[in-house]
């Protein structure tokens, strides 16, 4: 197998338009709808998991679902997100109890009755065993502005959907690889940029535990809307 060799990306704000050729090779019908219907089940058997075991996963299967996630479309192709791999016991320590804490005056009054209400049928609440159980941590940051080593700073532009459809792709990758995982969003997160010490044009995104399923471990009985709920064709 040959190694992929990938380039470094540099900034080319304002650069003139350079097309390239592309031409991929159309996949068969019978191909597509044989592949689409793959997809399609084992992307409804995927499922939030709170319940990790702390059994270590291949490093590089981490790797290249992040990698895939960085192909994302973004506004204007710049990119605007990090991607922060933790893997360190002490550090997920301390990610885990400032999280806590937050989450603990959120459940206690800050959501609201009708949040909590809505959370009910999930089974969670102010303890995230997730954040130290699970092997690693995949802490997502969106960029707001790009910012140059010499302090030179440019905007971004639809960050939220951009790191919104990476941060989808990611889960996709790192369901088709065999691996579980979880989007948690503890609020506020100012504290993720505190201990991982992110710069300041980055805000954090999510905190995405990957591993495998604990052995007892279970979700909630839940049913997806049907196609014909989500899908409207004219």
């Amino acid at each position: 197998m040959t190694a992929h060799i990938e380039e470094r990306w540099e900034p080319v704000h304002g650069a003139p338009y350079r097309p390239v050729p592309y031409r991929p090779e159309r996949m068969e019908p019978a191909e597509s709808l044989a592949r689409s219907a793959e997809l399609r089940d084992r992307m409804r058997q995927r499922r939030t998991v709170r319940r990790f075991s702390s059994d270590p996963v291949p490093e590089q299967v981490v790797r290249d679902a992040i990698a895939c996630a960085a192909t994302a479309p973004s506004g204007a192709h710049q990119q605007p997100w990090t991607f922060v791999l933790v893997r360190d016991q002490e550090i997920r320590g301390r990610i885990r109890e400032a999280a806590e804490r937050e989450e603990r005056i959120s459940y206690d009054g800050r959501l609201g009755e009708e949040w909590l209400a809505a959370l009910r049928p999930l089974g969670t609440d102010a303890v995230k065993t997730h954040l130290t159980d699970a092997p690693a941590l995949i802490v997502v940051f969106q960029q707001r502005y790009w910012l140059a080593e010499d302090g030179e700073r440019r905007k971004h532009y639809y960050v939220d959907e951009s790191v919104g459809i990476a941060v989808g792709m990611l889960l996709t990758a790192l369901h088709l690889s065999g691996l579980a995982a979880l989007v948690h969003t503890p609020s506020p997160m100012r504290f993720l940029s505190e201990v991982l010490r992110r710069p300041e044009n980055e805000k954090a995104f999510a905190v995405i535990p990957v591993g495998y399923p604990a052995e007892d471990c279970q979700v909630p009985d839940l049913k997806r809307k049907s196609l014909d709920q989500v899908m409207v064709e004219v």
